[in-house]
């Protein structure tokens, strides 16, 4: 059987993108609650703002130990992202 979205054993999504911005995410998080903003950050994920909001709406419930929320908007949208 075969889908299109594959998932690995840490929950992140199979694409190579979704899995170094979860990688990110779980780094800067390991310490504690993080807000981002996509255009902040797409420098040192080496993604483009539009590409990070995207992936982060799909890895939104995906990651077992990261909570993924769309927490405001000012500007561009500020995720918060918690250690579970």
């Amino acid at each position: 059987m075969s889908t299109n979205t594959t998932t690995t054993t840490d929950g992140a999504y199979g694409s190579p993108k979704a899995r170094r911005l979860a990688e990110f995410l779980r780094e800067e998080a390991k310490s504690g609650e993080i807000y981002v903003k996509s255009k902040f950050i797409s420098e040192d994920v080496g993604l483009s703002p539009k590409e990070i909001g995207a992936l982060m709406i799909q890895l939104q419930g995906s990651i077992p130990d990261l909570e993924i929320e769309k927490w405001s908007y000012t500007g561009a949208t500020t995720w918060r992202i918690a250690p579970q």
